[in-house]
């Protein structure tokens, strides 16, 4: 039974001309923006990863020089990671919180614009450091290149570069900020903390670990810059400076960065296995306390970076412990989600599917997590393919699945479920094709980021193979374009409650209101619409 306060499809908040939508505040459109223009960059990110594929399809240089790659790959990977995957879920956090929390705005729909604002600048700042004399410079993601001294890096992309991240890391203080005021004070009457949807518990947490690293971050960035413009000396060596330091504060965001996107995923995820089970999350409580434990032990695994600086010893002990406590903590997650599949009844619609695409990649993933802490694979191809399988890889899926669960609600439309299985099986084949050979490099010893490698043996037939795989996902990513599209012509109407949902947001109409709600179901547990439906039912059958 679809429960809900109106079965009209509004679209108040969708309409507007361009003015309208360039001076909002609504969180929702905030959110279209915020998903609109990070799949843009999504697309331009794949087109530089399908640059890389082809340099690395044969040995030796062919496609692109030493330094063109190095360009290439900084551009790339900072692309996936902040104009697309950050954003992306800051997108979903702006338009969904709210509506999950049974708010009708977020605490600062001001700062929530200018997050938005702040990032598509900065999205444009980076992308014109690949036109500015010198480029994007890939020693800025390792840290073992004196960035700070001009004749190491001499032009201007340095500069430009550096001026993006500032900008976006502020667009992601200042989301973040939104997120956890939103969530700690706007809930509806009756929702308490243990009440609260899972998806808002994983933002919140990714929100306020998010400021923890990313000011440290942001301070090494203005270091980084004064350094070489105003002739300071902090990370430069022969001046005093300490360019370990600059690695430290580096990595203390790099490292639990990409490993705290994939908290959101994990909320994501979680709603979807519950509503497409047809039951409660097999506990709730333990869900909540993993999701807080594994984002501080995130935080930990930025000292793996210490083995390519000389630390050794009481480290690597560390860091050992660290990386089996984040496997037991996952082990804990899967102990919630798939007895939840067992016990209920699945109904493996798009969204579950691209869930159970999540779960795959994220086990996978975590899996090798251990082998590189133990073997000490560090700065091999196994290292780059364990980054792909947790962040981008799961995250996408994860991503996609939320997509698909929340498109009707957003846009009132379904997507087409035909269209959507073809692309989750050819992205899930060409991923694993993509990646899973990259394991098998690293064990060849190929190193990270290489850009050249010797010809024959396995090393060129593993690559073609990820090449191929690459080339699936590009056709897979087409295809959910073409769903869109088609679904914005003339796609099903979804109604109020198409999934038969469990969580506020299924309560209004597809689209919301301007307001969100009209009204807000009394909340008793963390599945309101589910008790709803039970009343109902039960005062229909009196």
């Amino acid at each position: 039974m679809a429960v809900g306060s109106d079965t009209a499809p509004r679209t108040d908040w969708m309409r507007g001309r361009v003015t309208t939508w360039l001076t909002t505040v609504d969180h929702k459109r905030i959110g279209a923006l915020y998903v609109g223009t990070s799949l843009v960059f999504l697309l331009a990110g794949g087109v530089l990863a399908l640059f890389l594929r082809a340099q690395a399809t044969a040995p030796d240089e062919h496609f692109l020089s030493p330094r063109s790659y190095e360009q290439v790959l900084t551009l790339h990977a900072t692309t996936m990671i902040f104009l697309f995957t950050m954003p992306v879920v800051a997108g979903l956090g702006s338009h969904l919180v709210p509506l999950l929390i049974g708010a009708r705005a977020v605490a600062f729909p001001r700062l929530n614009a200018l997050s938005y604002w702040l990032f598509l600048l900065g999205g444009v700042v980076l992308f014109s450091s690949f036109l500015a004399k010198g480029g994007p410079a890939s020693g800025s993601f390792s840290g073992s290149v004196p960035l700070a001294e001009r004749s190491a890096w001499p032009g201007n992309g340095v500069e430009i570069l550096i001026l993006s991240l500032l900008l976006l890391s502020l667009s992601s203080i200042l989301a973040a900020i939104n997120l956890v005021v939103t969530v700690k004070n706007m809930r509806t009457e009756g929702m308490t903390w243990m009440r609260t949807p899972l998806f808002a518990w994983s933002m919140l947490a990714y929100a306020a670990l998010l400021l923890l690293i990313v000011p440290t971050f942001a301070a090494s960035l203005t270091m980084l810059l004064l350094d070489r413009e105003a002739g300071t000396h902090f990370f430069v060596a022969s001046q005093g400076g300490s360019t370990a330091l600059y690695r430290h504060a580096f990595w203390f965001l790099g490292r639990p960065e990409v490993y705290l996107l994939i908290l959101p995923p994990i909320g994501i995820v979680s709603e979807i296995v519950a509503v497409f089970s047809g039951r409660a999350i097999f506990s709730y409580d333990r869900m909540v306390y993993s999701i807080w434990a594994l984002g501080g032990l995130f935080l930990l695994v930025w000292i793996h970076r210490t083995f390519v600086i000389g630390a050794h010893g009481y480290v690597h002990v560390a860091l050992i412990v660290a990386a089996v406590a984040i496997g037991i903590v996952v082990v804990v997650m899967f102990l919630d989600w798939l007895p939840t599949l067992v016990h209920g009844t699945p109904r493996f619609d798009s969204p579950l599917l691209f869930a159970a695409g999540f779960l795959f990649l994220f086990g996978v993933g975590c899996l090798s997590r251990i082998a590189v802490a133990i073997f000490s694979l560090h700065g091999t191809a196994e290292v780059s393919a364990h980054l792909h399988y947790v962040l981008y890889g799961s995250s996408l899926f994860a991503i996609l699945a939320g997509l698909h669960y929340w498109w009707p609600k957003i846009y009132g439309r379904l997507l087409d479920e035909r269209l959507a299985a073809l692309s989750f099986w050819l992205l899930f084949a060409g991923f694993n094709l993509a990646f899973f050979f990259e394991y098998l490099l690293g064990r060849l010893g190929m190193e990270s980021g290489a850009s050249t490698y010797a010809g024959g043996g396995h090393r060129e037939s593993y690559n073609v193979v990820s090449t191929v795989g690459s080339g699936l996902m590009a056709v897979g990513v087409i295809v959910l374009l073409v769903n869109v599209f088609h679904t914005h012509r003339g796609g099903r109407r979804a109604g109020n409650d198409p999934w038969q949902g469990d969580t506020l947001e299924w309560y209004t109409s597809s689209p919301p209101p301007e307001d969100d709600f009209e009204t807000v179901p009394p909340v008793s547990s963390a599945r309101p619409l589910y008790d709803l439906r039970r009343r109902l039912q039960e005062s229909g059958a009196r």
